[in-house]
């Protein structure tokens, strides 16, 4: 059913193709997402439909519709998609297959704030997205906006499948269950994608193999979104658990960069992998995403220390300084595309979204992780929380894959964030400064002390004060 209405089917397949497929973007605006959705779209030839993009910035929207349009003139593109700008939540979701969440809580003067806010006392993040003091902040920012979120699916889409890319994953999930519990709704992230390719060169560089495909890397991911660990990973049977114990040895000091990421002094982005080389020689487990991600769930001093201890371990810290320029190139390019001055490209993003969405329509099946509630797939993890594993897509279905406990060695430091994360969603549900407080100060990026914490809290509240407008100040002790 769809909102009252029989949904006919017989509208949507032709010739094994799924037709008139909607697609509401929310977020549909963005100057990155957006057009590698479009390039993904573009490509996928048993799928065609209309895009609707809804965003706060009606005119970024709107920017966004006419490039989306133009991809209809790449010569790689292989079906047709229409592009509309809206102003309405409801005329982008009403009758929506699908909807797709990517959005910015807030602006890059708030994550400056999330980022850099902390560095006065002593506390470094390579990213300050999910975990950490501007995780927190920006969790409070996003979660009223994903209960408003949730509450338009409930109303114009009930029976749509939702995909979420927006950070924190976690709390972005858990929101959307919490506020419409029947929802059809996941998290993406390819940071297990990333990991399944470095894999892939550990078996080149130890055996001569060469796997054609990263998903020909068969692996069990447990754990929660951006602090996920391989418990298994196969190639074509062959366990590479014992290659993968001898390449992190063998790189534990250098660090690997090969035909990876070669540039990683000069990318905010990159690494050499030495803090999952790390962590896999302490702990015997493979942690599946890149190390500015790894590093602030570990201790603060541990791989965050300094500046000088972070270039140490290979990786960089995300400035937003950074973020602003590349803004700034983006938007620049968004002018060329529209005025026709550069033509746009097909640039696929090996994300696995569409292929998610087709699969969802029965076109195909296909196994790949996701954020889902636990309902068993982790055993010893709350039920309820939200965590990340496999789970297998078909037809109108997504089956989590019983990936079977967090082993003992790494469960403390899991089963930490879990427990702080499910906190966190019930303290922001109830808007309870004085709890959020608490679970910020006890982070294990927070190597201040008590009273500094509380300090640093109320700073980074008043510097992004005008998107917690739901939180009433008066009440913190």
């Amino acid at each position: 059913m769809q909102n009252g209405k029989e949904y006919d089917f017989s509208m949507k397949y032709k010739d094994n193709k799924a037709e008139e497929v909607k697609i509401a973007y929310v977020g549909g605006g963005s100057r990155g997402w957006a057009w590698g959705l479009m390039s993904d779209l573009a490509v996928c030839s048993d799928m065609s439909g209309d895009v609707y993009l809804y965003d706060i910035d009606y005119e970024a929207a709107q920017h966004n519709e006419i490039i989306g349009n133009l991809f209809d003139e790449c010569e790689e593109t292989k079906s047709k998609w229409r592009y509309h700008a809206v102003k309405t939540a409801e005329e982008a979701m009403c009758g929506a297959d699908f909807v797709v969440i990517s959005i910015l809580p807030g602006t890059f003067d708030e994550m400056e704030s999330d980022v850099h806010a902390p560095e006065k006392y002593g506390i470094y993040q390579s990213v300050g997205d999910t975990s950490g003091p501007g995780g927190i902040l920006r969790a409070m920012r996003t979660v009223p906006m994903f209960e408003e979120i949730a509450g338009y699916i409930k109303s114009y889409c009930p029976d749509a499948w939702v995909i979420n890319y927006t950070n924190p994953m976690t709390l972005c999930v858990k929101t959307l269950y919490r506020v419409f519990p029947e929802i059809k709704a996941f998290g993406c992230c390819h940071e297990v994608f990333e990991t399944q390719k470095l894999l892939a060169r550990a078996l080149e560089d130890d055996k001569g193999i060469k796997a054609e495909n990263r998903s020909d890397i068969k692996v069990n991911p447990v754990g929660v979104n951006h602090f996920t660990w391989f418990t298994e990973a196969r190639y074509k049977n062959n366990d590479i658990f014992p290659v993968y114990a001898g390449f992190a040895r063998k790189y534990a000091d250098t660090g690997y960069t090969k035909n990876m990421d070669a540039n990683w002094a000069n990318n905010s982005f990159a690494c050499n992998h030495r803090v999952k080389f790390d962590l896999f020689n302490r702990y015997g487990y493979i942690a599946a995403a890149g190390d500015r991600h790894l590093a602030e769930f570990c201790e603060g001093k541990w791989y965050l220390k300094d500046p000088e201890t972070v270039k140490s371990w290979g990786f960089g810290l995300t400035t937003v300084d950074y973020r602003r320029k590349d803004l700034k190139n983006r938007l620049a390019k968004s002018e060329d595309y529209r005025s026709g001055k550069v033509k746009v490209e097909i640039n696929c993003t090996g994300e696995e979204g569409v292929n998610q969405m087709r699969a969802l329509l029965g076109l195909c099946d296909l196994v790949t992780n996701v954020n889902l509630p636990n309902v068993g797939q982790i055993p010893n993890l709350p039920y309820g929380a939200v965590v990340e594993t496999n789970a297998v897509f078909r037809s109108d279905t997504v089956i989590p894959v019983m990936a079977g406990s967090i082993p003992e060695e790494i469960y403390p430091m899991v089963a930490r964030i879990c427990g702080e994360q499910e906190t966190l969603n019930s303290a922001i549900a109830s808007r309870d400064l004085n709890r959020i407080m608490s679970i910020f100060a006890n982070d294990p990026l927070v190597t201040c002390s008590l009273d500094e914490a509380k300090q640093l809290f109320a700073e980074m509240c008043e510097n992004t004060k005008d998107y917690l407008s739901d939180y009433d100040f008066s009440t913190m002790r």
